[in-house]
């Protein structure tokens, strides 16, 4: 396997390690010779990891190329949520005690390079927040007032490490670059009793509350215990054996917080960070799609580089879409250049990268809803009054703000559009999917997979009822088999 170290500036690299390639994070990301390599693993040692950075895009993109990411998006997210650094943390307890206890002052920051330090003592203190974080060159800080408590966690960049450090973190980069394989926390396995997140205060929630009433009076007659839990209820979160999201994903709420922690604690979930991750960024979903040549409208990912060349390609009117939006939320279309040009300008202050893509209007959508690779309900998805999306957020009138919805047997589905919406889902591995394909002159397209799909009473359910409701139970049931 091909080794790259993406860091963001490559004549700024101080240290010589054999039979591994150091390139720069804009080449990673723009240069088609990297997104067609087929078997490669990525040190992502970038000075930034923040949401939507370059530093953020050379692991996402990295996982959409089938390329092994080191950090991946899920430790660089892990890094950024606090409830999660603090429960962690709370785990290595003892081992922070016991490590610190000689330490005279009240402060005290470790240096993490490739999983060591400098000194051995901390060595094994080092492993255990490098095995959960995975972060090459990590920085903790301690505190100490009835005991040491870690203040705060980030990635630090080169530039950052002491001069003192270079030698031996010269040494450990050899070590650890030599290795055949990575450290990875592993999982349990546990019973059955059923969280199911939602959030009160959710603006577009995937389940309405007929829809939640259905999942725990299903769960019931399953011999299953659900209960209904809030985002302010993660610190229970390891009472239960399993847990159902249904309240909106995104990658900075407290739904991947969620998805993270039952992970890590072996708790049987749906959905995964890693599904929560590749579908909230659309970035990724265009990677992925066009690596697995799956037809979707003409698309183009959107940075300062080629912004000029992408009308030429696309046409217009385009869709503009923000890596993060959801339920049609950060989903504009340009009309004209003019347009195309504000909207791109204002996107790429949020994000280095955005999408592009050829508008292909329709008079409805289909959906499929897919659990672990099985599709188990389909449904058109008409648009919204007067609108070109399913979603008009901007309608007046609270019924006008969605399209009508017909829910059909799978067999009724075009064996063209049942194939591609599986071979979709796949790219994200298992989990519940929404796969939305649009049929452009008899030429399925998809448009979007979606992670957390809309599961609504008299909607989704209307044709396969309860069953709808079971499957993804029993999807939680074999994840604990």
């Amino acid at each position: 396997m091909n080794k790259y170290i993406v860091v963001s500036q490559p004549e700024k690299w101080n240290f010589s390690i054999e039979n591994i390639t150091v390139i720069s994070s804009q080449e990673y990301l723009t240069n088609p010779q990297y997104s067609l390599l087929k078997k490669a693993r990525i040190f992502n040692l970038c000075k930034d990891y923040s949401y939507q950075s370059k530093g953020y895009y050379v692991s996402l993109l990295a996982e959409a190329r089938g390329h092994l990411a080191i950090p991946t998006v899920k430790n660089i997210v892990d890094l950024k949520a606090l409830k999660l650094v603090r429960i962690v943390s709370d785990e290595f307890d003892d081992v922070i005690q016991t490590s610190l206890k000689n330490i005279k002052s009240q402060d005290f920051t470790l240096s993490i390079y490739f999983g060591q330090n400098v000194a051995q003592k901390y060595k094994e203190l080092s492993s255990l927040f490098y095995k959960h974080f995975q972060v090459p060159f990590l920085r903790v800080k301690f505190n100490h007032s009835t005991k040491w408590h870690v203040q705060s966690i980030r990635a630090i960049a080169e530039s950052e490490i002491p001069e003192e450090h270079v030698a031996s973190v010269h040494e450990f980069a050899n070590q650890y670059f030599a290795k055949k394989r990575y450290d990875t926390p592993k999982l349990t396995k546990s019973d059955f009793d059923l969280a199911i997140l939602v959030n009160p205060n959710d603006p577009a929630p995937p389940s309405n509350p007929k829809a939640l009433k259905r999942f725990i009076d299903v769960a019931e007659k399953m011999n299953i215990y659900a209960e209904i839990i809030e985002p302010k209820d993660l610190s229970r979160l390891s009472s239960f054996d399993a847990l159902l999201i249904r309240q909106s994903t995104e990658v900075n709420n407290e739904a991947y917080a969620f998805a993270r922690k039952a992970q890590q604690d072996g708790i049987a979930i749906v959905d995964y960070p890693d599904a929560i991750l590749k579908c909230c960024n659309k970035v990724y979903m265009a990677e992925a799609l066009n690596n697995a040549n799956i037809a979707t409208p003409k698309t183009i990912i959107v940075h300062k580089d080629n912004r000029n060349d992408v009308i030429s390609q696309v046409g217009l009117p385009c869709v503009l879409k923000a890596p993060d939006s959801t339920f049609s939320f950060g989903v504009k279309k340009a009309k004209t250049k003019e347009e195309y040009n504000t909207l791109v300008t204002s996107m790429l202050k949020e994000s280095d990268l955005i999408i592009a893509q050829e508008f292909c209007p329709s008079d409805y959508d289909w959906r499929i809803g897919i659990i672990d690779d099985k599709p188990f309900f389909a449904c058109k998805y008409y648009m919204a009054k007067g609108h070109w999306q399913i979603y008009n957020w901007d309608a007046k009138i609270k019924d006008d703000q969605d399209g009508n919805a017909d829910c059909l047997p799978i067999e009724k589905v075009p064996k063209q559009v049942l194939d591609m919406a599986l071979k979709s889902a796949k790219l994200m591995g298992k989990g519940l999917y929404g796969i939305d394909i649009k049929v452009v002159n008899e030429k399925p397209m998809v448009i979007e997979i979606n992670d957390n799909p809309n599961i609504d009473f008299g909607v989704e359910d209307a044709f396969y009822g309860d069953a709808v409701y079971m499957d993804i139970l029993n999807a939680l049931k074999n994840r604990l088999d």
